[in-house]
């Protein structure tokens, strides 16, 4: 289980009675996913292959912090052997999403108007048909929002300052170099809880939200959860859309069959 969960936490790879730390984070990736393909989350990020970007906000050392918690959090194969198949947070390049969504107001328009890859234009890309790519160009932020941003993302960067000093304080001065247990025992700490907290919101954000924001590398994300994404303008076809998804547990339900049961009576 993510340390996100509680002191109690396992390593990965721990035992029998350990929880998968992905057990965690299931139920998250199709709000949102779904939120994303519309453009209107709120995540940003316009990353690039790792290891080849200029980085925004953080330092290389602060990169590879946040890379490593964020592993704890959504790890892939490379770091707990129970996810293999299963791409993390590196794999989706996270840290990547992290790194752009703090930096973001660098982006500037071509009359040096802060633009911000925060909302994407939509309403769909062409991955799954030739034509316009809406979700690559930005929405134009107004005065108000770029207001309201910078004041949002002035309180994240200082968070992610200190909470990164702090997890390399309580590993004696490298967070990078301690040893994933010792990793996992930091991150469940008390003290630790909101930095974590916000890395796991970010950590969802960049597995899941359309690549275009930085995160999903190579749709990895979407690909784990078998989520198509922004299948506009292709649509669905005729049989997708008959084809049953199978018995529907909210009919069987015994409380809503009670309730039909009376309707039909009434």
């Amino acid at each position: 289980m993510s340390p996100i969960t509680g002191p109690e936490v396992r390593a990965a790879g721990s035992g029998p009675g350990g929880v998968r730390r992905r057990s965690v984070i299931v139920a998250a990736p199709a709000a949102v996913a779904s939120a994303a393909v519309l453009g209107s989350s709120g995540c940003t990020s316009s990353g690039t292959t790792a290891g080849t970007r200029v980085r925004r906000f953080f330092t290389d050392h602060e990169a590879a912090v946040v890379e490593d918690a964020t592993a704890r959090i959504a790890p892939g194969p490379g770091d707990d052997p129970a996810e293999a198949g299963h791409p993390g947070a590196r794999e989706a390049g996270v840290v990547d999403y992290i790194d752009v969504l703090l930096g973001t107001l660098s982006f500037l328009g071509t009359s040096g108007e802060p633009v911000g890859p925060i909302f994407a234009g939509g309403p769909w890309s062409n991955r799954h048909a030739p034509g316009p790519d809406h979700m690559a160009s930005f929405i134009a932020l107004d005065p108000v929002r770029v207001i309201a941003w910078r004041r949002r993302l002035a309180r994240w960067q200082g968070q992610y300052r200190e909470g990164i000093a702090m997890l390399d304080r309580l590993a004696d001065g490298d967070f990078t170099k301690a040893a994933p247990a010792a990793q996992d025992t930091i991150l469940a700490r008390l003290d630790v809880r909101p930095f974590t907290s916000l890395l796991f919101e970010h950590t969802v954000e960049g597995l899941y939200s359309v690549p275009e924001y930085g995160g999903n590398r190579g749709l990895v994300g979407w690909k784990d959860i078998s989520y198509l994404g922004d299948i506009q303008p292709r649509g669905y076809t005729a049989e997708e859309v008959s084809r049953s998804d199978g018995p529907d547990a909210v009919d069987q339900t015994p409380v809503v069959a009670e309730v039909l049961k009376f309707l039909s009576v009434v």
